[in-house]
């Protein structure tokens, strides 16, 4: 049986814990580190004058070649650690540098309304980027 194809979570969603573990999902964010060791990276993201973090275990999409600094796009699944808490066991890792993240976001809040809607909820409210 395939994994299901993952939803789009903004990273400071991830970060406070209220999806549950084995979600599969799909997050961003800038590329802060990368431990080959441990086989994990951390991706950032600012949102509201804070910094969110998502650790990224690496191990399925290795060997990788990271790039410092640089927009990832992360799909896996969630999963809770002793040391790490919340983190991501990746299945795809792509580097998508250069995208425009007011319009990612943009894109993310509209798939949402238009799913919300195809469902026949209420409208989603329009999060800032």
């Amino acid at each position: 049986m395939l994994p299901s194809p993952g939803v789009f979570h903004f990273p400071w969603e991830i970060s406070s814990d209220t999806i549950q573990e084995g979600t599969t999902v799909r997050t961003f964010g800038r590329l802060k580190c990368y431990q080959p060791a441990d086989s994990q990276a951390v991706l950032s993201s600012h949102y509201a004058a804070t910094q969110h973090q998502v650790v990224v275990h690496t191990v399925f999409v290795e060997p990788f070649q990271p790039i410092l600094g640089a927009q990832y796009i992360v799909l896996g699944e969630l999963e809770i650690t002793e040391g790490d808490g919340l983190r991501v066991r990746a299945r795809v890792l792509n580097c998508v540098d250069g995208v425009d993240l007011t319009i990612l976001q943009s894109a993310i809040n509209e798939q949402r309304r238009y799913f919300n809607h195809r469902e026949g909820g209420t409208d989603i409210q329009q999060q800032p980027p």
